[in-house]
């Protein structure tokens, strides 16, 4: 099989149980050239990687459709600029109809239009746009405000059309069932309602009308050898409604009124079944509200500036190289370069930073973050799928998609669970029939009914995605992104946590931090001399001392005759007087007597600063250090890790005392220190050879191989791309109590979803059983079974309500 593997997805329709899901895998999973394919119930959604060589998107299609199921998809027009025959017009359509993830695409030269039916989950609008400019054309899209509806909202009010219809018609019904009772004689029951005829009318489109989605799925189910929650429901109460229609057949010459009959049993069941699902699509669509959420923070539109004119277009047409006018108060439409203006930006969106960040020409702004007071333009940089929010959105896609270890247990047991309560009933009516109620064919009925009807796997096949999809949303509007609902099941098991000092412990940008002067020297006039050397330094150390006295608003002198002097420090002249700035070797070399400063260049270095010595004109003026300042949140979050019982080890390139000055200001007790970048991920492997479950955290491309070999990788938002590329889960703010955070949403997601997994495994064993020993109605089972798959997704839904 070829080492470059594709992955796609398809949002599928039809799905109403686990054994659907399984099918579905199965089936795909058996094509050549697929190496794994996952589907996900509760999102409705298929996840497949496979060799492009040997299979391709339009193989799966039309397996999942062979298979009994939908693909949901998009159609859009667009108008089409730059054609001028049939050629124009057919090259369009075949390029078009390459592209990964067109359905089909057709362009009419005469209307200068295309219509293109696309999967939403591969492509957009602006992916079909610039293929068409690629091709030497120009599209814009035509708004279609019907297009733009969500399919679950489509499916939600066609079902509560169907519902509706389907209470109106089983209400006289369940009356005329009701008012059989000793204890309810007293209720008024209409004489028409008595009438088996009458009866049978009102069943009747409930159960071939409303009913003919269970029939449709049940037969779609059968023809591919499998058998799902349509085959039980459409078992169960045709045997009802066949069994009162054979009642009323037989009634025709007598008088009298039939009360054994079953035509609300099959009816009320239809209508509670309707109700329980559409329970559960409302909550199922909540349980994706993150991703909602996120979406929400987009702009919608953008003004540009095209051919020197102002204009509003939509988002999707904005490409890169677009100067985007941002006004006061106005979403950052995409990502880009601030070319003119400067303002303070609030990106506690993406960072969960509350201050707004200044930002002057030159600085990259983000999509989704807020102007709040200059006007701004800036150059588009990254338009459409490639901003940082459609990169986190796309994250919190896959981790939702994606399938935890816990989920297998679930699956293969709703793969075969449909045949086995089949079997059940069929037992169980033989043994009400032939032993407990001898040819009593309405009570061996009932009880076959009774249990096809409260087995349903729902909520098996629900327990555990729901719970992987609300845990990873809300996880998100945290800042933390799970790749994988695997990873969000690892996370919980972790006992250590390494932690990489620069730029995780600490800032990773060193700053001024200590001036110590010679008691004849003016600390302003000592700062304005060596911070006027420094400035001509390109050395980060350097750069930090010019930024740290600029900061305290020192004019700089001009600086003449600057040397730099590797491994020692720099020479410089100003106002005719010589500087030195540089180590004990540069102050030995130039005989320059420092025998004073001794105590403080230790007490400094003993605290991890790199501290400089500075003279002035061959006599000793004073000190000046530099740290790594150390986070302020990094302390907090390390003794949030320990009240956790988590072991935390900090790793790093520097020496042993600066580690060890750092490790103790944040109060870690582990230190692994001197390590080259290549043997951080040896030092992974030697703690996970001791049988501990390894978190590494970093932000650095030196950190990556490390990241990989960990149990859990995690990558701090604010470093380097290649490190997020590697890491399990990425933190967006560069917190570390985020760490704590992902460790105590992963605990209470495996917690959510053990206890679903529980109650849906319980309600199973108990009902069946229940329904057996003849002490359930059928009536009573369908509305138990709606009760068990809406009250395991409600639970799920508990996890978007978690506080960290």
């Amino acid at each position: 099989m070829s080492s470059e593997l594709k992955e796609t997805n398809y949002q599928i329709t039809g799905m109403t149980c686990a054994s659907c899901a399984t099918r579905i895998e199965k089936g795909l999973n058996k094509m050549d050239g697929v190496q794994e394919a996952n589907v996900n119930l509760a999102l409705e959604k298929s996840t497949i990687k496979y060799d492009p060589t040997v299979v391709s998107e339009k193989d799966f299609q039309k397996k999942i459709k062979d298979l009994g199921y939908d693909l949901v998809s998009e159609k859009k027009e667009f108008d089409i600029t730059g054609m001028t025959c049939a050629a124009c017009a057919t090259r369009i359509e075949k390029g078009l109809n390459k592209l990964d993830g067109v359905n089909k695409a057709t362009v009419n030269l005469a209307l200068e239009s295309a219509t293109v039916e696309y999967n939403p989950s591969l492509i957009d609008t602006q992916d079909i746009t610039k293929r068409v400019e690629k091709l030497g054309y120009g599209a814009i899209s035509k708004e279609n405000k019907e297009d733009n509806v969500d399919y679950r909202e489509k499916e939600i009010k066609k079902q509560q059309t169907k519902l509706i219809v389907s209470l109106i018609l089983s209400l006289p019904l369940l009356w005329a069932m009701v008012s059989h009772f000793s204890f309810t004689s007293f209720i008024y029951l209409p004489e028409a309602l008595m009438n088996p005829w009458v009866q049978l009318v009102l069943a009747t489109p409930v159960q071939f009308i409303i009913g003919l989605q269970f029939y449709v799925g049940a037969y779609k189910a059968l023809r591919n050898k499998s058998a799902n929650m349509d085959v039980l429901v459409a078992l169960g109460t045709s045997a009802a409604y066949f069994y009162s229609l054979y009642l009323t057949i037989d009634s025709i010459g007598s008088h009298a009124h039939m009360v054994e009959l079953y035509f609300e049993t099959s009816a009320v069941l239809i209508t509670l079944i309707l109700l329980g699902k559409l329970f559960e699509a409302k909550a199922k669509g909540r349980s994706s509200e993150a991703i909602k959420k996120l979406m929400g923070l987009q702009a919608k539109t953008a003004i540009v500036v095209r051919d020197g004119v102002e204009k509003e277009i939509p988002l999707e047409e904005v490409i890169v190289g677009d100067i985007v006018y941002i006004k006061p108060g106005e979403k950052v439409s995409v990502d880009g370069e601030i070319v003119e203006g400067r303002s303070a930006l609030d990106e506690s969106m993406l960072t969960g930073e509350s201050v707004p960040v200044d930002k002057a020409i030159g600085d990259a702004v983000i999509g989704a973050t807020i102007n709040k007071n200059g006007f701004l333009k800036i150059k588009a940089t990254k338009v459409g799928r490639d901003t940082a929010l459609s990169q986190i959105i796309k994250v919190v896609e896959e981790a939702q998609g994606s399938k935890a270890p816990i989920q297998r247990l679930a699956d293969q047991i709703s793969g075969i669970f449909v045949p086995i309560v089949v079997g059940i009933a069929i037992v169980t009516f033989l043994i009400w029939f032939i032993w407990i109620s001898p040819g009593s064919f309405a009570e061996a009925l009932e009880k076959l009914i009774a249990i096809l009807v409260i087995a349903c796997p729902c909520a098996l096949g629900l327990a555990t995605p729901t719970s992987i999809m609300a845990g990873s949303g809300r996880a998100a509007e945290f800042g933390i992104l799970f790749k994988g609902g695997e990873h969000l099941e690892m996370t919980h098991k972790l006992d250590t946590v390494i932690l990489d000092k620069t730029g995780t412990v600490t800032n990773g940008t060193p700053k001024l931090t200590d001036v110590i002067v010679n008691e004849n020297m003016d600390e302003n006039e000592f700062l304005s001399l060596i911070g006027s050397v420094e400035n001509q330094s390109e050395h980060p150390l350097a750069q930090a001392i010019a930024q740290g006295v600029k900061e305290k608003n020192i004019s700089l002198k001009e600086v003449q005759e600057f040397e730099s002097i590797p491994g020692y420090g720099v020479k410089a002249n100003v106002d005719n007087k010589t500087i030195l700035i540089g180590t004990r070797k540069l102050m030995s070399r130039e005989n320059i007597h420092i025998a004073d400063a001794t105590t403080n260049m230790e007490c400094f270095e003993n605290n991890g600063k790199t501290a400089m010595l500075a003279s002035l004109d061959g006599k000793y003026m004073g000190i000046v250090a530099v740290a790594d300042t150390i986070k302020e949140t990094s302390k907090e979050a390390i003794q949030r890790l320990k009240d956790l019982n988590i072991q935390v080890v900090m790793i790093t390139g520097d020496n042993t005392r600066t580690a060890g000055s750092i490790a103790k200001q944040v109060g870690v007790d582990h230190v692994i220190a001197e390590v080259l970048p290549e043997g951080k991920a040896e030092e992974v492997k030697k703690l996970q050879s001791q049988g501990r479950k390894v978190a590494m955290v970093g932000d650095g491309i030196n950190d990556a191989p490390a990241l990989v070999v960990a149990d859990i990788g995690m990558a701090l938002g604010t470093g380097t791309d290649v490190a997020m590329e590697a890491a399990d889960i990425t933190l967006i703010s560069g917190d570390l109590n985020n760490i704590a955070d992902a460790i105590i949403m992963s605990k209470k997601t495996i917690r959510n979803i053990k206890q679903n997994l529980f109650w849906a495994f319980a309600y199973n064993v108990l009902g069946i059983p229940i329904a057996a020993m003849g002490l359930l109605a059928p009536w009573l089972a369908g509305a138990a079974m709606a009760f068990s798959s809406v009250s395991v997704v409600l639970n799920a839904l508990r996890l978007q309500r978690v506080k960290l």
